[in-house]
């Protein structure tokens, strides 16, 4: 008796059978690759968090959590940029000597690209939540006011860059949290390198 081998069905229990196989391995792996993602529980502890940029308009400012507290992204015009230089014969620290920053943001802008900075909103006085007030001359603040933070708890109040006025309860500028540009359009907060690098 001889058998005539059909070639073509051949062909096609061997193409499913592989297309199975490879539905098969997606699924199981699926959920172990899911596994690598940090769950909301350690983002809140603290793993770095990933923000996209690129819907933030120029002159505002995007909220954010991480560690359980407010992280504040604010892409500075060239105007509110012009300001810091205004504010800084009234602020306590200038130089931004006795700040929590990374060393990249230890300059007038304390950011590492002067137009986006990053900041925690928690004044250091007692853990508020200040009030964006980026209007200059802001009759709510005072008529002198460059334009920046003000804690309508105590009356703290810190410019456009976080840094601290004299005479104000806050002790020392807002603390700017570690963080890297991934593209120019999204920024990592909560570490200072690059996943790739």
């Amino acid at each position: 008796m001889s058998e005539e081998v059909d070639l073509g069905r051949r062909r096609l229990l061997t193409t499913a059978t592989a297309l199975t196989g490879a539905v098969g391995v997606v699924f199981t792996a699926t959920p172990f690759l899911a596994s690598w993602k940090p769950s909301a529980r350690a983002k809140a502890m603290g793993a770095p968090i990933e923000i996209d940029l690129s819907k933030l308009e120029p002159g505002s400012m995007l909220r954010v959590e991480w560690r359980g507290k407010p992280v504040w992204v604010v892409r500075r015009t060239p105007e509110m940029l012009k300001q810091l230089d205004l504010a800084t014969p009234f602020l306590l620290d200038p130089n931004s000597d006795g700040s929590v920053q990374p060393a990249y943001a230890k300059n007038e802008a304390r950011a590492k690209k002067p137009e986006y900075f990053v900041v925690l909103g928690v004044c250091t006085h007692l853990g508020c939540s200040p009030l964006p007030k980026f209007e200059a001359a802001d009759v709510t603040v005072s008529a002198d006011w460059p334009g920046g933070f003000y804690c309508p708890c105590h009356g703290s109040k810190f410019d456009l860059s976080g840094r601290v006025f004299k005479g104000v309860p806050a002790p020392a500028n807002l603390t700017v949290p570690p963080y890297t540009f991934l593209t120019d359009t999204k920024v990592m907060v909560g570490s200072d390198t690059s996943p790739s690098a």
